[in-house]
């Protein structure tokens, strides 16, 4: 217990001296995962105007913020995580496992029947420090994030999900392939050097 005390407050002040999330609070963006898909956007040209988006495991929200001020006005932007997230504007917020029947009749009906130009997914696992545990975790959330974007995408659609490097990973690239024209893995400068996390930017759905 004493070893996970001493875990939690170095990451805490870790945390607390991070440029990244020191820049993020200054600029009002609610966590430092903003700069990730700021820059994967940079590169990638992921945003349009009027695009229609969802963002799984949103809390607390930095991404679908960003989102919102892409699309503009006549697009759409929706959260889901199943965790509260406070009210942003401009963002329709979905409390939930989107795997749940219930969540994703909401989600539809938000939608109202039209399918998604980008699926975004920065979902992630509660690490435990373990990786014969953590990667089949994230993996898992990784190959539920694209079982949603075959769903939801419509064709030619984008989908950018987070990734652990490890067993796995190789199957997981492969899958996407087999539904995406171009997919490409990418590691923005925000993301920690020792983490094993890139995303995945895969584009023009096939479907």
């Amino acid at each position: 217990m004493a070893g996970r005390t001493k875990r939690g407050r170095r990451w805490v002040e870790e945390h607390e001296r991070d440029p990244w999330v020191q820049r993020a609070r200054k600029a009002g963006w609610r966590s430092r995962a903003v700069y990730k898909l700021e820059e994967l956007d940079q590169k990638e040209s992921l945003f349009g105007r009027g695009m229609k988006v969802v963002d799984l495991g949103a809390a607390p929200g930095a991404w679908c913020q960003y989102a919102a001020r892409k699309v503009g006005e006549r697009g759409t932007v929706i959260g889901l995580d199943i965790l509260p997230i406070d009210p942003l504007p401009g963002v329709v917020l979905l409390q939930g496992d989107f795997t749940e029947d219930s969540v994703l009749n909401d989600l539809e009906a938000a939608l109202d029947g039209e399918k998604l130009d980008l699926v975004l997914s920065d979902m992630a696992p509660n690490i435990s420090g373990m990786a014969a545990v953590d990667q089949p975790r994230s993996m898992y959330l990784a190959e539920l994030a694209l079982a949603f974007a075959r769903d939801h995408l419509k064709p030619g659609g984008v989908f950018v999900t987070k990734v652990f490097q490890g067993e796995g990973f190789d199957e997981f690239m492969k899958d996407s392939r087999s539904s995406f024209e171009a997919v490409r893995t990418r590691k923005p400068a925000a993301s920690r050097d020792r983490s094993r996390e890139v995303y995945l930017v895969a584009r023009n759905y096939r479907v």
